[in-house]
């Protein structure tokens, strides 16, 4: 990996770490308070690699819609939606009820 990709991902999970218990965030948002708004993708690419951090909170980030996209990345068939579930977070089908009732925006909440 590149060192300053590695840097960015570390960024990333500095971020995840302060997501708090029973909300979510969009890989885009996280892109955005980075200041690379055109980055989501680098995000995923960044959750899909923090799994050896245990205090990053990558099921706490979904996509733009609510979908859990990155659930594949998770132990388990259902281990990404048993998470928020068990955080309060409604999931049916893949995708989170009300998103806008638990999604924290880090450039309004940071």
């Amino acid at each position: 990996m590149k060192p300053e990709n590695q840097n960015f991902f570390e960024r990333v999970y500095e971020v995840a770490r302060l997501i708090p218990y029973g909300r979510v965030t969009s890989y885009g948002a996280i892109a955005k308070y980075l200041g690379a708004a055109r980055s989501a993708r680098m995000v995923g690419w960044a959750m899909n690699s923090s799994g050896k951090y245990e205090d990053v909170h990558a099921h706490r980030v979904v996509n733009r819609k609510g979908l859990l996209t990155g659930k594949h990345h998770f132990q388990g068939t259902n281990l990404m939606q048993q998470l928020l579930e068990s955080e309060g977070v409604e999931v049916i089908d893949n995708q989170i009820q009300n998103l806008e009732k638990y999604f924290w925006d880090p450039a309004k909440e940071l």
